[in-house]
């Protein structure tokens, strides 16, 4: 194997949302929102091809440090996988009370599907987008 042909699946710096202003920018103009009841997932669109993933955990919603930890953990890793079919996104998520009484498993399918549906909404926005240009 080349090392063109291996996906990087880490989560270095151009990953992630750094600054405030990245983050302002996601709650200010977030076009795209899909929630459940423990997760709201905001993004915006940008040029860039590289996702980049912003959390916001709080202490409110989820008591304990090692919770946090766990449920970013699990949301970091959900990313790494399936960051490939998030190009062109910067992401916010923020987790809702009752988040740290799920396990493991019921978190990662909760993302999976949300995950999914955001997918299915750039798509969509995309398609819309597309169409109306060719009919001008």
């Amino acid at each position: 194997m080349t090392d063109q042909q291996v996906t990087s699946h880490g989560f270095g710096r151009n990953l992630r949302l750094l600054t405030a202003s990245d983050y302002q920018a996601v709650f200010s103009q977030a076009q795209h929102k899909v929630s459940c009841a423990q997760f709201l997932i905001l993004a915006i669109r940008h040029d860039n091809v590289t996702p980049r993933l912003g959390l916001v955990i709080a202490k409110k919603n989820v008591r304990l440090a090692v919770q946090r930890n766990r449920v970013k953990r699990l949301i970091r890793e959900s990313f790494r996988h399936r960051q490939h079919l998030l190009a062109g996104l910067d992401i916010v998520i923020l987790a809702r009370k009752g988040l740290d009484s799920l396990d493991n498993a019921s978190i990662d399918q909760i993302l999976d599907r949300l995950w999914q549906d955001l997918i299915r909404r750039r798509d969509r926005q995309t398609t819309n987008k597309t169409a109306n240009q060719t009919t001008k």
